[in-house]
């Protein structure tokens, strides 16, 4: 198995051994909804650190505190820290549920950046808690330096929690041990509306058992509902050590609200006392800004988008999608004329832009749904992309079909599909030749996931773009819970000398079960 060349560096070894260790021997987190706003004793930081949107010269550090405090972030370029760069981030108090996020500028590119979080009393800048350490690595600025980097989703989902009996969230400790360069979350960060019972019983009368929660005994509804969702993963030590050591770039899905939720929608649904879909939505999303680093969040002082791209050097690109926030209610998707679609008008003008700008040799577009997966809402409406027409573009089609025929018009090279979403794993290649549109260069779309979740059957194939299933490993029932079937994640690996792009699908326990090369400046394969 081929790595970055960066990724074995005796410097990151000592990291693995050193700051994040002490990170990740912070106590378990209180279980309670809200920190205990003690007035004496100093400010903690038990829910860890975590990294976001890094590139070649800058990063976002997050952290949460226990009480109101200042929050203060040094760097160095090794883990003795004798020689540092202060940050003085904000101050962390109820109105952000005591989190906070410092952005870090001029950072030098491809190198190790060691970084401790330390909280201070905002009336006493001299009674400070213990720092908090963690660490990460600054995209490169020359090509000849590979990039790896993992992705999944779907995260504490069908009632499978963190259960202490199986060791918690697993897969985030092995994908930490293969120490990526970033992790991609594909969404479903969280189950909103998904609650965590104390035990489930499996079909083979083995007991499942949860931590649980105040907020996950029910479907989140008020704002105070969605901070809790967010902070229960972090009760989990692999997620917190993961956190310190790797950076993501994270988007969101349905769950962080409500299952296949869409703008304007009105619930049905009795366990809901709040109908509007969008007051719900709202709420998440403050929620979701304060629990993750994102550099276009209104915790950034930005407008508050997800979709985003993330420039990780010469060689890579990430294209950030919000296939949520501005899609048409889900329907029969066979409407001949669609301008909403998925993502929007602006949000697809902004993808064409953007794609057409990127002078980087990989352009992964992240997307939080698949394409050619029919993903059912219900008996006739259709939650994704396809909706088991093969014919011509149709519905939210109408908007991927302008988009491809975009990239091939353009002759944008080498895009590639990651998603999650499903709850298995498989390779998907789309082809003209196979397809009844087929104005488009051929491309590959991965599916991984779940990370922490039950497990579902393969979806039906649309033949609208021509997807060809290479291949799948998939369940045969539905939420198969992670007792009986291994979680899931992908691994992308780019080679910095020949610019070549592995994919590997990877099952929980260091199994590959599938790989592919791709190889750079074509524009279809």
């Amino acid at each position: 198995m081929s790595h970055s060349p960066r990724s074995s560096s005796p410097d990151r070894r000592s990291v693995l051994r050193g700051t994040v260790a002490a990170s990740a021997a912070l106590a378990l987190p209180t279980l309670a909804a809200a920190p205990a706003l003690a007035l004496s004793g100093r400010p903690g930081a038990a829910w860890g650190v975590q990294t976001g949107d890094v590139t070649s010269s800058s990063g976002l550090v997050w952290v949460r505190s226990d009480r109101p405090a200042r929050m203060i972030v040094e760097t160095s370029a090794t883990d003795s820290f004798r020689h540092t760069h202060r940050w003085h981030g904000p101050l962390l108090g109820p109105g952000t549920d005591f989190t906070g996020t410092t952005s870090l500028r001029g950072l030098p590119a491809g190198e190790q950046v060691h970084y401790r979080v330390t909280l201070a009393d905002p009336d006493d800048p001299r009674r400070t808690g213990e720092p908090v350490y963690g660490t990460f690595r600054t995209a490169p600025s020359k090509r000849r330096e590979g990039v790896r980097f993992l992705w999944s989703g779907d995260i504490a989902g069908q009632g499978w929690g963190i259960n202490p009996d199986v060791g918690g969230f697993r897969a985030y400790e092995e994908m930490r041990r293969l120490d990526p360069d970033f992790f991609l979350c594909s969404g479903d960060t969280v189950y909103a509306d998904g609650v965590i019972q104390p035990s489930v019983t499996l079909p083979d009368g083995r007991i499942w058992r949860n931590i649980t929660t105040e907020e996950k005994s029910k479907v989140a509804q008020r704002l105070a509902d969605f901070r809790g969702n967010f902070r229960y993963n972090l009760l989990d030590e692999n997620v917190r050590r993961f956190n310190a050591q790797v950076p993501t770039v994270v988007q969101w899905d349905d769950h962080e609200v409500r299952n296949n939720w869409y703008p304007g929608q009105i619930l049905d649904d009795v366990r809901y006392t709040e109908k509007n879909v969008d007051v719900l939505a709202e709420r998440s999303m403050q929620a979701f800004s304060e629990y993750f680093p994102i550099s276009t969040l209104p915790s950034q002082g930005r407008d508050g988008r997800v979709h985003r791209v993330v420039r990780y050097g010469p060689l890579l690109d990430v294209f950030v999608l919000d296939m949520r926030s501005y899609r048409n209610a889900n329907s029969p998707g066979r409407q001949a004329d669609d301008t909403q679609g998925i993502l929007g008008a602006e949000q697809l003008a902004w993808l064409k832009r953007e794609l057409s700008r990127s002078r980087a040799v990989w352009k992964v577009i992240a997307a939080d749904m698949p394409l050619g997966l029919v993903v059912q809402d219900g008996a006739t409406d259709f939650e994704a992309v396809a909706q088991g027409d093969p014919g011509v573009p149709l519905g939210r089609e109408l908007q991927i079909a302008e988009l491809l025929r975009f990239i091939k018009h353009c002759r944008i090279t080498g895009t590639l599909w990651l998603t999650a979403d499903v709850h298995y794993t498989s390779a998907q290649h789309y082809a003209p030749e196979r397809a009844a549109f087929k104005d488009f260069a051929p491309f590959w779309e991965f599916v991984s996931g779940p990370l922490a979740a039950g497990g579902f059957p393969a979806n039906a194939l649309d033949g609208t773009f021509g997807p060809e299933r290479v291949f799948v490993r998939a369940p045969e029932r539905a939420n198969v819970s992670p007792m009986e079937s291994p979680q899931y994640f992908g691994e992308v690996d780019i080679d910095g000398g020949s610019g070549e792009l592995t994919v590997r699908l990877r099952a929980e326990g260091g199994t590959v079960l599938f790989s592919k090369v791709l190889q750079p400046g074509r524009v279809g394969q």
